[in-house]
């Protein structure tokens, strides 16, 4: 008898037994205390060779076919030559091949696929609403990093660019799309919520960029991106970029790019000779006061924890105790997180306090100490935790701080990334802590950080028509909750609020 086959979650088909003469082979389960690290990301299943050969590597910008105006802007901006990976990928990406490419973190990626993006587009014109280029990210810390790095190059060829992130506006960000943007840099949730409010359209768009590819190939983003990429259109250009590629990235790059040719500049564990990596044990009484004494380091450091309320508690400890800590996490809203960002980078915060929505995207420029104050769940987060220092050829120090029932799981978390880090046990006040992480007794004087507040929106026309059309910025429950009062009639004045309606009564059944 053949059982019926039922849908998987990737959309293929699965029985749930194999027909007959045929044996399954049995699953390979891990132990269930080890499923919280991810083993070892074996590469890519690609083709060995592609069919068409890849370009040879270019050593400078000036062999390249790139317009003699976006030249000029390298220069002007003091990129002077190619990064490997930008000298690797950009003979091939300019020829219009399809590309996946991996480099570590700060290693120039967004100059890889950025200049090819915007030499391929330039002297084209939008319509409204139908940009002509794309570039998903999963984070809006990393859209608006993209954002930035690629607006001198695109202010220089005349190109319009739009930034599509969650917690912003969205009527905003529909209006800047309206208007007409040729490249157009967005987080996969609030493209589609566009999309379905019919405020963009993708079917003009030739270039395509997945930044942090492995990431955006997890089973939270894979649905949004498949669907995404099924809307550009299907002869164009296609480039996925990340500092890890690993098996879940093979489902878009066997769907969606056509010969694509793999360059990869770097390990896979994305080591790097200038970063060093420390795992500190420590007890568990000792970990709040070792944290708190490595948060007043002469410098800054950024201190990643898992959750936000911890996030929250720890930034609260350390503003007790002396230190300028503020903390970062999704549940602030884009402008408090953005004034956090500029009060860290500027000094007025010392110790940054993150969840993982810094992990990927936040460029800070001479940051030297990463702490994983909760030590992170599998080798990429790790990766591009510490891919935050020794950015760009600086150096920079990586520490884990381990508890005694940490240690099994950190160990394999390190075999899977590659690295062999150093290893100490220390307590709070000793001579190792202070020489690997700059320790010092904090103050112990209440301070306090200006909290970031968002700036007052200017009027604008979108408000009026916000009762009369959805805003994808809050949930629909939320929307119906701050609908505004019905009024008293079509003249009433603005604001004014309908008289309280007379009950009815019913009549009494006669007797």
């Amino acid at each position: 008898m053949t059982r019926q086959a039922r849908p998987s979650r990737d959309g293929s088909r699965t029985h749930d037994a194999p027909p007959a003469g045929r044996s399954r082979p049995p699953r390979n389960r891990r132990p269930a205390a080890s499923r919280a690290v991810a083993a070892p990301a074996p590469q890519v299943e690609l083709p060995a060779e592609p069919a068409t050969p890849a370009r040879p590597a270019a050593a400078t910008f000036a062999e390249l076919p790139l317009p003699s105006a976006l030249l000029e802007a390298l220069t002007a901006q003091g990129v002077t030559a190619p990064f490997p990976i930008q000298g690797a990928t950009l003979p091939d990406s300019l020829s219009g091949r399809d590309v996946l490419g991996r480099g570590r973190t700060g290693s120039g990626k967004t100059l890889a696929f950025g200049l090819p993006l915007l030499a391929r587009t330039a002297g084209r014109r939008a319509e409204a609403r139908r940009p002509l280029a794309l570039v998903l990210v999963p984070t809006r810390e990393l859209a608006q990093q993209v954002t930035d790095a690629l607006t001198p190059y695109a202010t220089a060829l005349r190109l319009r660019l739009a930034t599509v992130v969650g917690g912003m506006s969205i009527n905003r960000q529909a209006q800047a799309v309206a208007r007409g943007a040729e490249v157009v840099v967005a987080t996969p949730g609030r493209l589609a919520d566009l999309i379905q409010r019919g405020d963009c359209r993708l079917d003009q768009v030739r270039t395509t960029v997945l930044d942090e590819a492995d990431q955006m190939a997890d089973m939270g983003f894979l649905p949004q991106v498949t669907r995404l990429l099924e809307q550009v259109e299907p002869d164009g250009q296609r480039m996925l970029f990340s500092a890890t590629l690993d098996r879940n990235v093979d489902r878009l790059v066997r769907r969606f790019l056509n010969d694509p040719v793999t360059h990869s500049v770097d390990p896979p564990a994305a080591a790097v000779t200038t970063m060093e990596h420390h795992l500190l044990h420590v007890e568990t009484d000792d970990k709040q006061a070792a944290t708190a004494q490595i948060a007043a380091r002469e410098g800054r450091v950024i201190m990643f924890v898992h959750t936000k309320r911890g996030a929250d508690r720890l930034t609260k400890h350390l503003l007790g105790s002396g230190v300028r800590a503020a903390a970062l996490h999704g549940g602030k809203s884009q402008p408090q997180r953005n004034r956090t960002l500029e009060q860290f980078r500027d000094g007025q915060v010392t110790a940054l306090i993150a969840t993982n929505v810094a992990a990927r995207g936040i460029h800070i420029d001479g940051l030297d100490l990463v702490v994983n104050v909760d030590p992170p769940v599998d080798h990429k987060d790790y990766l591009h935790r510490g891919g935050r220092t020794a950015r760009a050829g600086e150096s920079g120090t990586v520490v884990t701080l381990v508890l005694p029932e940490q240690r099994r799981e950190m160990s394999r978390l390190m075999t899977a990334a590659g690295i062999r880090p150093h290893t100490a046990r220390v307590r709070p006040g000793d001579a190792e802590l202070a020489r690997i992480t700059g320790a010092r007794t904090p103050s112990g004087v209440p301070v306090t950080v200006a909290v970031p507040v968002p700036a007052p929106a200017a009027p604008s026309q979108s408000r009026a028509r916000k009762a009369a059309r959805p805003d994808g910025d809050v949930p629909g429950a939320a929307r119906r909750r701050r609908s505004p009062r019905r009024t008293a009639g079509h003249g009433a004045a603005e604001g004014a609020t309908a008289a309280p309606r007379p009950r009815r009564r019913r009549p009494r059944p006669a007797e």
